[in-house]
């Protein structure tokens, strides 16, 4: 290996277990975080719960980041590993958001360099744009474009168009029997949900209250690239 990719895993290791224990003693609510392989600091397990008193209430949401050697210069991917009905995922479970994508110049797509990935970011503010953005989806520039025509529709009716609703509470309740086979527990009431502890258990996490981060902002989006930018917001009633 040459010697500037060995000083790259060196300093990626290091940031990456730094973020970990961080993690570790103070979690991010409504997450799990765990290493696919004790061995390999690049690929870590997520399990997110649905926050209570949204349609993901309840459910048990798994997701695996991968981190490059470069990191935190570059991006890690987010995938869900849980089938998802959402404007910005796609059918691979690829998750399509500002934050994840590289910081070039590229007016095509919609997005600033200042939305995108910088190495300020870290698995926190990945993880609360994710929680974020499944609650208030981004349809200007979606990556499943059925899943954001639904959802327009739930939204434009004000709920009275139930079919959007109706797939993401059968995917949630698709959840359960994984909950139960892997032993978790999962939240379903605010109070169990925003638990703080610094030891956690399998089934606890807490740091910052979700709904402190949700905002009322309107949504700007960009033609071409699918894109999500956290401050941008859909319904933040979902």
């Amino acid at each position: 290996m040459a010697q500037h990719d060995s000083s790259h895993v060196a300093s990626s290791q290091k940031a990456l277990m730094l973020e970990m224990k961080s993690l570790q003693e103070e979690p991010v609510e409504g997450f799990k975080i765990t290493l696919v392989d004790e061995a390999d600091l690049y690929n870590w397990e997520v399990a997110i719960f649905g926050p209570p008193n949204t349609h993901y209430e309840g459910g048990y949401f798994k997701a695996r980041i991968k981190f490059p050697i470069d990191y935190p210069y570059s991006p890690p991917t987010f995938r869900f590993l849980t089938k998802m009905w959402h404007p910005n995922i796609y059918e691979n479970g690829d998750v399509c958001i500002s934050i994840l994508h590289p910081p070039v110049d590229d007016p095509q797509s919609g997005e600033l360099p200042s939305e995108r990935w910088n190495p300020t970011q870290n698995v926190r503010t990945i993880l609360l744009s994710v929680i974020s953005l499944l609650n208030e989806p981004n349809t200007f520039s979606p990556a499943n474009v059925d899943a954001s025509v639904m959802y327009r529709k739930w939204r434009d009716s004000k709920g009275k168009d139930r079919e959007y609703v109706e797939i993401i509470r059968k995917q949630v309740m698709a959840t359960k029997a994984e909950a139960e086979r892997d032993g978790v527990k999962v939240p379903t009431t605010l109070a169990e949900y925003c638990v703080r502890t610094r030891a956690p258990a399998p089934d606890e996490g807490s740091d910052l209250f979700y709904d402190d981060y949700y905002d009322d902002d309107t949504m700007e989006g960009g033609d071409g690239d699918c894109c999500y930018d956290e401050d941008d917001s859909g319904n933040e009633e979902l």
